[in-house]
């Protein structure tokens, strides 16, 4: 298959093959050879093969399937990420890291073997028990360090001490003496420790749909989509920063994952911006705001999104529905800012000739989209992320399969509407039953074995099994260390005391409560990623925003959203750094710069609290959710005003000013401020237009 570089002749890749360990989402990674790369891939393929085999016949009790899959996750974080980055250990896997690997599983299959005695003990464990509670502890933040850094360990670690040793505090925010026994129990053994509603979702939802993302990726998605993109608006004012929006948008679809996208879709957008004209900052920005939307898109959305639908116990549905107007505008409002950087600093779109046609894409690769089809049927149908996940799964491996197969065939039309009809009659099966669908797999990997280029595309379905294991760390060991504060705050009841904070502020005005939610998500943001960051303000703000008057939903969007923005806000903002990689720009200018662009992802959620129609929540009517969203639309042009200072033409600075008031003005859900705002904004749009046409 021919690079995405090939989508525009005479573009050739500019960013580097292997990105900075310092722009990785997650910490440096091994290069193994020999033995320790194939003792690598066999347990990332196991790993890949239990969590198949928990999603299709659920064999094991929730809790040991909880455990085993912390004990696979430490197994393969000891075996791919290093003590220290640098010398012998990054191309070998030294002794000690065989020893905590094999260890670290062994701690997993504790609850397993001992399963029916530690029921009977619960809550009065023993030496043994403290022991075992104690190690698998330990292991999770030293696998949460080597993969995430040290941040979010030791804010864990904060909230450990917290419980051990918060007696001796200040009355304001002691708590009652626990021993460390206690502690340990509650942490390491309960369902609101380590291996709590987090744990569940990724051993359950979560690695699912990663897995899901990569076979489609391995399939070829990544290019249809570029070529869908460029086919659409590629020849528009500033056509390659559209491509990237769009682009970015439609992985962001199976992704879930900003940095992710950034190094996928980034490899071949960012380039492309640069040779038509845009400042390589700018570039790294759009792409980099662009691709954390991948975690607000629907269908797959991003973990939050699973763990969310969990802990409110709401059907996945249902934080789909309430997420899809605020994600299209987060697109809306990329999309606007860069056709108004385009048109401030003249710049064109490609030429006819240098897109690909989209319709000719879709002719050509249309049975990409029917696994990704079969899954948002599912998802709205009733059926369980879990099992739309398996048979969404299940039927890209047999498109992959069957299209390989069929390529044998001679009758091009017949082959691919065979295999694909075989593909969705399975399927159908499925509602009582995996087995058919499996079965059909199976059938198909003996074919492959005894085909001429079969065995090639067995290897696609390794790489995607093994691929999908290793993108699963990160967020896995995330969940599990950031049970530990979910532990501490529900033995202590230390929730209460920041939630009383907000409500008391509340009483006095709920916008302050908001902005000082805000605050905490981003200050949060700044140094763990989005799914810990989701999980702790959701724990403690996200109930005192219910408390004020906040529909559930929104109160739990509200933070979710500002966990996302937080990779886009400087110092840290991953996503902007890993885009400056490719890009060559300044970090810390890309940050800022994607934060001016996703300057409305920092509004919507505002106007989603003061109006939940915007989020599709109480007894809003179709045109009361019509109205509030051709508000954010105004709104959201108004910033970009504001932002790039031009429009129809140049806008000067009292425009600017006027277009910034006017936003402001729309946020709040009064009609005095949205009659203000309407008149004040369309008179800035019309006398900007007016002065372009003169």
């Amino acid at each position: 298959m021919s690079s995405d570089h090939d989508l525009v002749p005479g573009l050739a890749p500019e960013g580097p093959a292997d990105i900075p360990d310092e722009f990785q989402e997650h910490g440096a990674q091994r290069s193994l050879s020999g033995w320790a790369a194939t003792l690598l891939a066999g347990s990332a393929l196991t790993f890949s093969a239990y969590q198949l085999l928990v999603a299709a016949f659920a064999p094991l009790s929730s809790l040991v399937t909880r455990s085993l899959h912390v004990g696979f996750l430490l197994l393969l974080i000891f075996l791919l990420y290093p003590l220290v980055k640098r010398g012998a250990a990054m191309t070998k896997i030294p002794w000690y890291d065989a020893l905590l690997a094999v260890g670290s599983f062994a701690l997993g299959c504790y609850q397993w073997v001992f399963e029916a005695a530690l029921i009977q003990r619960s809550g009065d464990p023993t030496t043994t028990d403290l022991v075992v509670g104690a190690l698998t502890i330990v292991l999770v933040f030293e696998g949460a360090r080597r993969v995430l850094g040290w941040e979010l360990p030791a804010l864990c670690g904060a909230f450990l001490l917290y419980g051990l040793f918060g007696e001796y505090l200040p009355d304001a925010i002691a708590h009652r003496p626990y021993a460390w026994s206690q502690v340990i129990d509650q942490v390491g053994f309960g369902t609101e420790g380590i291996y709590g509603i987090p744990t569940l979702v990724s051993a359950t939802y979560i690695f699912l749909f990663i897995l899901f993302g990569a076979f489609l990726e391995h399939a070829g998605m990544i290019r249809l989509f570029n070529s869908l993109a460029l086919g659409l608006v590629g020849t528009a004012q500033g056509g390659p920063a559209k491509v990237a929006v769009i682009s970015s948008g439609l992985m962001g679809m199976i992704s879930g994952s900003g940095v992710a996208n950034v190094l996928t879709v980034g490899q071949f957008t960012i380039p492309l911006m640069k040779r038509f004209g845009y400042s390589s900052v700018f570039a790294g920005a759009v792409e980099a705001t662009a691709s954390m939307g991948g975690q607000i898109m629907p269908p797959v959305m991003g973990a939050v999104a699973f763990i969310m639908a969990e802990t409110l116990n709401v059907p996945y549905a249902t934080i789909v529905k309430a997420a899809v107007i605020p994600a299209l505008l987060y697109y809306f409002t990329a999309f606007v800012m860069v056709h108004l950087e385009a048109g401030r600093a003249g710049l064109v779109g490609l030429r006819r000739d240098q897109v690909p046609n989209p319709w000719h894409a879709l002719r050509d690769n249309w049975y990409l989209a029917l696994p990704l089809a079969a899954l948002v049927y599912m998802l709205f149908d009733g059926f369980t992320p879990m099992f739309a996940g398996m048979v969404g799964l299940a039927l890209t491996a047999i498109m992959i399969l069957g299209v390989a197969i069929a390529a044998r065939t001679s009758v091009t039309a017949f082959r691919y509407v065979f295999w694909i009809a075989v593909g969705l009659g399975a399927s159908t099966f499925a509602k009582w039953g995996i087995q058919p669908v499996l079965l059909m797999i199976a059938v198909m990997v003996a074919v492959c074995f005894f085909m001429p280029d079969g065995k090639k595309t067995l290897a696609t379905l390794k790489s995607s099994l093994v691929e999908g294991a290793k993108q699963a760390l990160g967020v896995g060991i995330a969940c599990a260390v950031v049970g530990v504060i979910i532990g501490v705050l529900s033995l202590t009841g230390a929730a209460t005391t920041f939630a009383g904070f907000i409500l008391q502020v509340g009483e006095k005005s709920l916008f302050l409560s908001l902005l000082l939610t805000m605050i905490v998500c981003l200050i949060l943001g700044t140094g763990i990623p989005t799914i810990p960051n989701y999980i702790i303000t959701a724990s403690i703000a996200a109930p005192a925003l219910l408390k004020l008057g906040v529909p559930l939903i929104v109160s739990h969007m509200f933070v979710f959203y500002f966990g996302i923005m937080a990779d886009l806000t400087p110092p840290v903002a991953l996503a902007a750094f890993a885009a400056s990689s490719i890009s060559k720009g300044s970090p810390t200018a890309t940050g800022w710069k994607a934060t001016q662009i996703a300057i409305a992802g920092y509004v919507v959620p505002f106007m989603a609290v003061y109006d939940p129609a915007l989020m599709q929540q109480g007894d809003a009517s179709l045109l009361d959710v019509a109205l509030v969203t051709f508000k954010a639309v105004v709104a959201i042009t108004l910033w970009a005003v504001a932002v790039v200072g031009h429009l129809r033409g140049p806008a000067s600075g009292v425009e600017r000013v006027l277009a910034f008031v006017a936003a402001a003005l729309l946020v709040a859900a009064v009609p005095l401020t949205d009659g203000a705002g309407y008149v004040l904004g369309f008179g800035v749009i019309a006398w900007n237009y007016w002065k372009a046409r003169r």
